[in-house]
């Protein structure tokens, strides 16, 4: 089965055939949502920002909320990061979400991955270990931020160097 973009989504060939030959299903878009607990999603984006430099795009607060709430709760905040978007939100009682279902680590790449470590754990985070080299030369840490997601920081691998033999003859 391949990939084929189409109309800015992905498009999956021969889907049609593992439907019942229904039309192909097309995204335009994937973006993850953090769900965090009541009342943090206002402290996670904050974290988001100072941490990594996230910007925030939007914010949808949640119109219901009990009198024993001092704010409302953030039904959606859009952050972006890099050329990504994901959400953030607070984990209400009348969620249809289950709470920790799964695990999910994310990723990102800089040549400064000293900096980029300081930067996050100076906002809150905490480094798991030391950074650490791996084959091919890149450099990789790993941050738990203060809700209980993971992140891996990591360099691209180093370029293998380019070797010239001597052997050749022309």
């Amino acid at each position: 089965m391949a990939e084929a973009q189409n109309n800015g989504g992905t498009e999956i060939n021969g889907a049609a055939e593992l439907n019942g030959g229904a039309k192909a299903v097309t995204f335009s878009a994937f973006k993850p949502q953090l769900v965090v607990e009541a009342p943090k999603a206002v402290d996670a984006v904050a974290f988001y920002k100072a941490a990594f430099g996230a910007e925030e795009v939007s914010r949808v607060m949640h119109s219901k909320r009990k009198a024993e709430q001092e704010l409302p709760l953030v039904l959606s905040a859009d952050l972006k990061l890099c050329s990504s978007i994901f959400s953030v939100s607070d984990f209400a009682e009348d969620s249809t979400l289950a709470k920790n279902e799964g695990a999910v680590v994310f990723t990102l790449e800089t040549d400064d991955i000293d900096g980029a470590v300081s930067k996050a754990t100076t906002a809150g985070a905490v480094a798991e270990g030391e950074i650490s080299e791996v084959e091919g030369g890149a450099r990789v840490a790993k941050l738990k931020d203060p809700f209980g997601y993971l992140w891996t920081i990591s360099s691209s691998a180093k370029a293998p160097p380019t070797v010239v033999s001597e052997d050749v003859q022309a």
